[in-house]
Formats: C-alpha cells, sequence, structure tokens
C-alpha cells in the first residue's frame, strides 16, 4: 500500500501553527470544545491527544511549564492523579476498554513529543487493538474521528461530576 488517505489532517496541515507551548496555549485560549479540553482541575486538565495511539487516548497536563516531573509540587502532583483517576472512570465508563497504558514519557528518547512541558498519557487498549497497519508502514487506524471523540467523553466527564 502506497497511501492511507486521512483527509481530516488537512485542517491541521493548513491551519496556522500556534507559537509557544501548545500545552500552555490550549488552557490560555479558553476554548475547552475547540482546544478538545474535557476536564479543568486546579493545576492540571485533561484533554485529547491530537495524534492518538488509539482512540480515548488522553493527556493530563500540569498548567505550569515544567519538563521534570522531580520539578512539580506535592499538590501539582496530587492533582494530576486526580485528573489521571477522573479520566480512566470516564475512558471505563464511555468505551469500555479491556486495559489501559498510562504514564509519562520523559525526553525525548523516551518518547516525548513535547518533552518541554511535561504530560501523562492514558492509552485505551482493547484485545487485539494491534494490526498489521503498525507491523508494515508504521501507522496506527484510529477509527473514530477526534471530534466524535471529544463529545463522547465530554458528555461522560459532565454526567460523571453531576454525579459527584
Amino acid at each position: 500500500m502506497d497511501r492511507l488517505w486521512a483527509p481530516w489532517r488537512i485542517g491541521y496541515v493548513l491551519s496556522e501553527k500556534p507559537t509557544g507551548c501548545i500545552f500552555c496555549c490550549k488552557p490560555a485560549a479558553e476554548d475547552d470544545a475547540g482546544e478538545m479540553i474535557l476536564n479543568r482541575g486546579d493545576l492540571s486538565y485533561v484533554l485529547i491527544n491530537a495524534y492518538p495511539y488509539n482512540n480515548g487516548h488522553l493527556l493530563v497536563v500540569p498548567y505550569e511549564h515544567c519538563s521534570d516531573i522531580g520539578l512539580l509540587t506535592e499538590p501539582q502532583l496530587l492533582d494530576i492523579l486526580r485528573q489521571t483517576r477522573r479520566a480512566i472512570e470516564v475512558i471505563r465508563q464511555a468505551m469500555r476498554p479491556d486495559g489501559l497504558n498510562v504514564g509519562f514519557n520523559v525526553g525525548r528518547v523516551a518518547g516525548a513529543g513535547i518533552e518541554e512541558h511535561l504530560h501523562l498519557h492514558i492509552v485505551p487498549r482493547w484485545a487485539g487493538d494491534t494490526n498489521f497497519m503498525p507491523v508494515l508502514s508504521d501507522t496506527r487506524v484510529v477509527p473514530q474521528s477526534l471530534q466524535e471523540c471529544y463529545d463522547l467523553l465530554s458528555y461522560h466527564f459532565r454526567t460523571l461530576s453531576e454525579e459527584s
């Protein structure tokens, strides 16, 4: 296969790119739906990864621009963990995954695409969710648009908030 069509990506390709740190710019834009921010805590927030490994791939990001987990305060760490727990509850309720990968990629060699601003990944996993595409062409197939995923998870975040 020579081509994999993903016409939805043209919006990103042609869009004006923000200057500065993307994880600092997103919450400052005060457009949660437009920035795919699902939930805001006191010291961190949850958003959909624009380049997901799988459907429902979320990021938990401290508001403070920081690249080293050792520099975060105890309250920041606690807020990140609270946001992570809540996001996992929402993913389990909305998507019913068989498992989850949860963690930080610290530094470029560890897989951090944006190493200057620490962020935690939550990746829902299902039995058999890998296929020949990553093996043969280093390409992932994500069968749900980011907007559909945002709408689904946003509903569940609101529902969970009302129940709490």
